[in-house]
């Protein structure tokens, strides 16, 4: 995934909404949780800060960063034989069986 975003999107003339928020959210994995952080974060920063969109923008910066460093688990609560995803800290391993 690329750091790229949509050309409507960025548009000046065209007004963030929570559903383009929610649409960057769906692709939200470790893997790919430090590069949705940026878009969401670069879509939001010109809202005020109040805006439902910005609001539900930095809640969702929160958990990508929380799930891009620390990993994420399916499920509520963990499950049984379900593993944390693969992170970017180095200190996380993962069972043999997770690969």
């Amino acid at each position: 995934m690329s750091q790229a975003e949509h050309p409507d999107r960025l548009r000046p003339s065209r007004e963030v909404t929570v559903d383009d928020v929610h649409q960057l959210m769906g692709a939200s994995t470790p893997h790919f949780a430090l590069q949705l952080r940026e878009r969401i974060r670069r879509l939001i920063r010109p809202l005020p800060t109040d805006h439902p969109a910005r609001v539900l923008g930095e809640r969702e910066i929160a958990r990508l960063e929380l799930i891009a460093f620390d990993g994420e688990v399916r499920g509520e609560p963990a499950q049984p034989g379900m593993h944390a995803l693969a992170s970017v800290r180095d200190d996380v391993t993962l069972p043999d069986d997770a690969h």
